[in-house]
């Protein structure tokens, strides 16, 4: 799903996460990821989108979030 130009709250690449934004679990998108087990693998591509200002750079962590996500999924069926 793409937003070009949308972002979603608590998905600022601009800035690093705070650890208010980290507890926060009032971002649906949190709740899912937390619940999932992925949230740790989703905040390193945001510091790494943060810290490159290119997605390209962060492909390892893509990769374990999107494995991560994969294996979540994969437990529910």
């Amino acid at each position: 799903m793409a937003t070009h130009g949308a972002t979603m709250p608590g998905h600022d690449r601009s800035k690093r996460p705070t650890k208010s934004e980290e507890d926060d679990d009032d971002d649906p998108v949190e709740k899912l990821l937390k619940k999932a087990g992925c949230l740790d693998q989703h905040y390193a591509v945001q510091e790494c989108m943060f810290d490159n200002k290119d997605w390209t750079k962060c492909q390892n962590q893509v990769k374990e979030f999107r494995e991560c996500v994969e294996r979540s999924q994969k437990k529910k069926k």
